[in-house]
C-alpha cells in the first residue's frame, strides 16, 4: 500500500483541516475553548485516524478508524452549521466547507468500500 501521505483522501482531509484552521481564526476569542477548539480538534481527527488506520494490521482495522474519521467530519458539518447560526461564518463559506467535507466523506466511504471487498 502507499504511504498514507500520497492518498487522496488524506490529502483532502488534511487540506479540510487547514480549511477549517483558516475560517475559524475569526471566531470570537471568547469561543477560543469552546467551538473553535471543539472544531479544530475534528478536523484534525480526520486526517488522524485515516493515518492511523493506514498503519493498522487488518482491513477490519483499518476501515474501524476509517468510520471514526467518517464520524469527525459529521462532527464538523455539525459544528459549521452552529457556527453559521451564531453568526461567525458566512452562508458561502458553509457552502464551501460543505463541499470539502462531502468530498472527504465519499473518499474515505471509497475506501471503506476497497476495504471490505479486498477481504
Amino acid at each position: 500500500m502507499k504511504d498514507f501521505t500520497d492518498l487522496d483522501v488524506w490529502i483532502k482531509a488534511k487540506d479540510l483541516a487547514s480549511s477549517i484552521y483558516s475560517v475559524t481564526e475569526k471566531f470570537p476569542s471568547k469561543e477560543n475553548y469552546r467551538l473553535t477548539d471543539q472544531i479544530c480538534r475534528a478536523s484534525i481527527s480526520v486526517p488522524s485516524n485515516i493515518a492511523e488506520g493506514i498503519g493498522r494490521n487488518t482491513s477490519k482495522e483499518k476501515a474501524h478508524f476509517l468510520y471514526i474519521a467518517r464520524g469527525s467530519a459529521f462532527e464538523i458539518e455539525t459544528q459549521l452549521h452552529i457556527a453559521f447560526d451564531l453568526g461567525y461564518i458566512s452562508r458561502e463559506e458553509l457552502q464551501k466547507l460543505k463541499i470539502e467535507i462531502e468530498v472527504v466523506k465519499k473518499l474515505i466511504n471509497g475506501f471503506i468500500s476497497f476495504l471490505k471487498k479486498s477481504n
